[in-house]
């Protein structure tokens, strides 16, 4: 016969109530899949957002426990979203600024066998302080030239070893970590988080920041030139329509041969102008 468990380790327990507790000082529970996120990536998130942003590694039944037991409408739409492995961040910036911010803070990392390149990985000329041995043929294969000197493997020029987006093979990924080369860049996306009651999926929570600014870039000079056009006066636009009322006037006045001191030199050229062309009419008429 089972019987239940009076008793659960103090990891257990204590995450448990950091899961309860921690809602009701935060607005916001965003949520991280650790499938493709390494821990090495978390340490400096957590120095990064200090005092912002509470962020707990937890086991999907008890996070998933703790949550249910909390009175938060639609909690359990983000319970639902709890498998495996999980991160909880907890926090009172708004889940979009969230997941911008947390894409801005990328780190390189070393590479796994199946990774692709985020940059063009270059080699450089060096003493690796490896001694020799049968990594030399991992160097031949990797198209790395090298040269023994005083009991260590010197790589003699630089190499390109892999160009971004290029798959890394395990062997490869081996070489590199030796060499203390990272060339993986790695950024932390939220897969869900509740705010107000509203649960947002990974999708909702993207936003591409470069369109929206370029969107806004273009209503705001559609709007000014909207403004300009119409003469409606704003602070943001009196220059231009001064400059514009300024322009039209002073062609105005041209046009009709009106005499100002800031019109007179064009409209005497005007009427020259026009005297000459007439001149030369009259000339051929005459001729004819």
């Amino acid at each position: 016969m089972q019987q239940n468990r009076t008793s659960y380790p103090k990891k257990k327990v204590q995450m448990y109530q950091q899961v309860q507790e921690l809602p009701k000082k935060y607005k916001v529970i965003a949520l991280v899949r650790m499938e493709k996120v390494r821990s090495s990536q978390l340490l400096p998130l957590r120095k990064k957002f200090k005092g912002e942003v509470e962020i707990i590694s937890v086991k999907d039944k008890v996070a998933q426990k703790a949550l249910a037991s909390l009175k938060i409408p639609a909690v359990e739409k983000l319970v639902d979203k709890l498998v495996g492995q999980c991160v909880l961040m907890f926090t009172n910036i708004s889940p979009h600024k969230l997941n911008i911010l947390l894409g801005k803070n990328k780190i390189m990392l070393a590479a796994r066998g199946g990774d692709k390149a985020s940059i063009d990985v270059v080699i450089k000329a060096a003493n690796t302080g490896i001694t020799p041995g049968p990594i030399l043929t991992d160097f031949k294969e990797a198209g790395i030239a090298t040269k023994i000197d005083q009991g260590t493997v010197w790589i003699t020029k630089d190499s390109t070893v892999a160009k971004k987006g290029d798959v890394i093979s395990v062997k490869l990924a081996t070489l590199l970590s030796k060499l203390d080369v990272k060339p993986v860049e790695a950024g932390i996306v939220l897969n869900s988080a509740l705010e107000e009651n509203i649960v947002y999926n990974q999708e909702e929570l993207v936003i591409d920041v470069e369109k929206y600014r370029e969107a806004f870039a273009k209503a705001h000079q559609e709007a000014m030139a909207l403004s300009i056009e119409i003469g409606y006066i704003t602070k943001e636009n009196v220059n231009a329509i001064l400059a514009k009322a300024a322009q039209q006037a002073r062609s105005l006045a041209i046009e009709s041969g009106y005499l100002t001191e800031e019109t007179k030199n064009q409209t005497l050229q005007k009427a020259h102008a026009q005297a000459s062309a007439l001149s030369g009419k009259l000339k051929n008429y005459t001729t004819q």
